[in-house]
């Protein structure tokens, strides 16, 4: 009986094993739909917002590629957004504004056929502080405007495979074409794009190279737009600030406007007769709207600590009487100073 030679064995079956990994793994990646694996989340949501958009349009027919159908998950329609310009307290300048400028040429293009000049720039872009409200303005826009809105995240352009990041870009205006008017908003978009330097990775640079190119290529008449925001303007690329001419600095608000501002927040909320709105926009100086609407909520906060430290123990109600809550008081805000930092003072 002739001698078997272990280690030719061995050999053999590491070989058939690794050609075996091999062939499933070539087989896994060329099997791949489109852009690298999309989860079956993204798959599940691109499905819900193309059923929404055809419920809205039945006479919409889409042909879209695998780019654009990850794209199409990040699409929310108009009637999904729940903001109107109403809802923004202390804005009205620039909400009107962006009525005259943006919202008309979108929506009545048939007003601005005399001139090529008449129509909504490429770009708009709102800057200031945080929590001042330039993501719900760019809400409102869209709310107001019947636009589709396409919200852009890093996360959703890069992709580990060369090549793959620049096909998402050229995606997301192409489906804009398609849904036209539509809105492509990126949020933090200094973190998208901001200045390039030599020292920029070759994906980077080609990226960024990718986006201002299809840009510029729009023909959509007016009926696609751009819509940034930024707390930090300074360090977005020039060139990219040349094709957004509008600009709008959303600064922290005034005391009128912080009046208006907690009118809205305090709307629905019961308040005692002695309740001094004026002190309450004295002691929030400095206060963004986000910053507002915690006060608000801190305020209202308190009195629901009264109400459950007289009904409860030990984690028992005592009765099942109404919930009843006292209204707020001028009081309830005074400690809110102390727990909220304003970004800044008037």
């Amino acid at each position: 009986m002739p001698k078997v030679d272990i280690k030719v064995i061995t050999d053999v079956a590491l070989f058939i094993g690794a050609s075996i990994s091999a062939y499933y793994m070539m087989s896994v990646l060329l099997s791949q739909d489109g852009p690298s694996a999309k989860s079956s989340e993204t798959k599940k949501k691109a499905n819900e917002s193309l059923q929404r958009l055809k419920m809205l349009n039945p006479a919409l027919k889409l042909e879209l590629n695998d780019y654009e159908n990850a794209v199409l998950a990040s699409v929310v329609t108009p009637f999904e957004i729940d903001v109107k310009f109403e809802d923004i307290g202390g804005l009205e300048p620039i909400i009107d504004e962006l009525r005259e400028s943006v919202l008309y040429p979108l929506t009545l293009p048939e007003l601005f056929t005399q001139s090529s000049l008449l129509q909504a720039p490429k770009g708009v872009l709102l800057y200031g502080p945080p929590g001042c409200g330039k993501t719900m303005i760019a809400k409102a826009l869209a709310k107001e405007s019947g636009a589709n809105f396409i919200s852009i995240r890093m996360s959703q352009v890069m992709d580990k495979w060369y090549g793959e990041s620049n096909k998402m870009v050229d995606a997301i205006f192409s489906l804009a074409q398609k849904l036209q008017p539509c809105i492509i908003f990126i949020d933090e978009i200094d973190s998208f794009l901001r200045e390039r330097q030599s020292m920029d990775h070759e994906v980077t640079a080609m990226l960024k190279a990718e986006f201002m190119t299809l840009w510029d290529g729009l023909t959509s008449s007016g009926r696609i737009l751009v819509l940034g925001a930024t707390n930090r303007p300074n360090d977005i690329d020039s060139a990219f600030l040349r094709r957004m001419p509008k600009r709008f600095a959303v600064e922290l608000p005034k005391p009128e406007q912080r009046e208006r501002i907690l009118k809205l927040l305090l709307n629905d909320t019961k308040l005692s007769r002695d309740f001094d709105l004026g002190e309450v926009v004295s002691c929030t100086r400095g206060f963004s709207g986000s910053d507002l609407k915690e006060a608000c909520r801190e305020a209202a906060m308190n009195a629901m600590r009264e109400y459950i430290r007289s009904n409860f123990k030990d984690g028992i109600r005592l009765s099942d009487d109404e919930v009843r809550v006292r209204p707020l008081k001028t009081t309830d805000f005074a400690c809110v100073r102390d727990t909220i930092k304003p970004v800044s003072v008037d």
